[in-house]
């Protein structure tokens, strides 16, 4: 049995100012960095044999400070851009409520919160799943059927894809998942690659 631990990173500068973000490569907060000691703490129990990240400076800060709390600072780490956030295309750099006041509430929650519906020139959530879910099942999900421990450091719209094809979860379930900054949401993973159990980080 291997452990699977995804964990979405600290608060970014543009979450703290209520932008759409998506791939703009903006830093955590000084709030982020402590969310991500938090979580690092959290995990000490755990003697992880690698970890993935995205090509997000906000996602690499985080692991970081996480490997610094495990006195894992060594691990193997693979960074790479299927895990990256979800494209928000035209949307990016605005700040939501004005957003909301140009297209209108109904639109930008559509665009938010639809499965298959994308905002002007960025992804929806299907795109993010199509991006990250080949990447994923070749390359992170067998170290942990193989028994590896493994850590995950990236975004709330790539690990809403992996969340729903681990738990096998229908486009209406996944999108009324919420995953909090730096809660690490820990996997035993079984040798077919199948969900043993789940735990999810409720410390304040």
């Amino acid at each position: 049995m291997g452990k699977l631990v995804l964990v979405r990173h600290g608060q970014s500068q543009w979450n703290l100012e209520n932008r759409f973000t998506g791939w703009v490569d903006v830093p955590i907060t000084p709030l982020g960095e402590q969310e991500a000691h938090r979580a690092g703490k959290e995990l000490r129990g755990v003697k992880f044999d690698l970890a993935f990240v995205s090509d997000l400076k906000r996602a690499n800060q985080t692991l970081q400070v996480m490997l610094g709390e495990l006195e894992q600072t060594d691990l193997p780490v693979e960074k790479d851009a299927a895990l990256n956030e979800r494209h928000y295309g035209d949307l990016q750099g605005l700040d939501k409520a004005e957003t909301a006041k140009k297209y209108g509430d109904a639109q930008v929650h559509i665009w938010r919160r639809s499965f298959d519906i994308k905002p002007p020139n960025g992804e929806s959530l299907k795109d993010t799943a199509d991006r990250t879910l080949p990447y994923f099942r070749e390359k992170i999900l067998p170290k942990a059927a193989a028994s590896k421990n493994v850590l995950v450091s990236a975004h709330g719209n790539s690990l809403r894809a992996i969340i729903m094809d681990l738990e096998k979860l229908t486009p209406e379930q996944i999108m009324k998942v919420e995953i909090g900054t730096c809660r690490p949401i820990s996997y035993d993973i079984g040798p077919n690659g199948e969900v043993l159990k789940k735990t999810v980080s409720t410390a304040s």
